[in-house]
């Protein structure tokens, strides 16, 4: 795994992020279609924040990259569908905020979430959904080390319709510590 970075850190989503949350994603509009919908109004975020009412030990988690120089919101990170046993592993979701795209904010951030997922939560497993078209989410995930598995078509249900997505994983670098959850035999 690389380095852990030093210019950006991951803050817990919080309800007091929503005004500045909601307005980054509307200045993202572009960025982000057709790859995803974030919520851009106050009633959309007060909905989606309930996935992660659980806290840290839930099965859903939120963050958000922020630049350590600036505390500026790079972008935002989830680690949803959290599942132990056997399986110790989720999914990943990230976007970047259009007024710090393309400054390597968000592999950074993702480095730091790819750590605490391994580390902290002691994951075995991440896998990254992502539309065939979206080059950039693609070219971050091979950069980061995730393999390419397969194609899962009509995957989510995005801006109206349903999109293929390509399954990207990564697993956690050996040695690694499993969470008690795993089964010894």
């Amino acid at each position: 795994m690389p380095e852990i970075p030093a210019r950006v850190e991951l803050r817990p989503l919080t309800a007091a992020d929503q005004d500045e949350f909601c307005s980054l994603v509307r200045a993202s509009a572009d960025l982000h279609a057709p790859w995803m919908q974030l919520p851009a109004t106050a009633q959309d975020f007060q909905k989606w924040m309930r996935r992660f009412e659980d806290g840290t030990v839930g099965t859903n988690l939120g963050f958000l990259v922020r630049v350590r120089q600036t505390g500026a919101a790079a972008g935002m990170i989830n680690i949803n569908s959290i599942i132990r046993g056997r399986y110790q592993g989720a999914s990943l979701g990230y976007a970047a905020f259009a007024p710090s795209a393309g400054q390597g904010y968000m592999t950074e951030g993702l480095v730091l979430a790819l750590h605490y997922a391994f580390t902290t939560l002691r994951l075995h497993r991440l896998e990254a959904d992502i539309q065939p078209g979206n080059k950039a989410s693609l070219a971050m995930a091979q950069r980061l080390g995730f393999k390419y598995e397969g194609l899962s078509e009509d995957y989510l249900f995005i801006d109206g319709a349903w999109r293929d997505h390509e399954r990207w994983s990564i697993t956690a670098p050996k040695p690694w510590t499993p969470d008690p959850s795993l089964p010894e035999v």
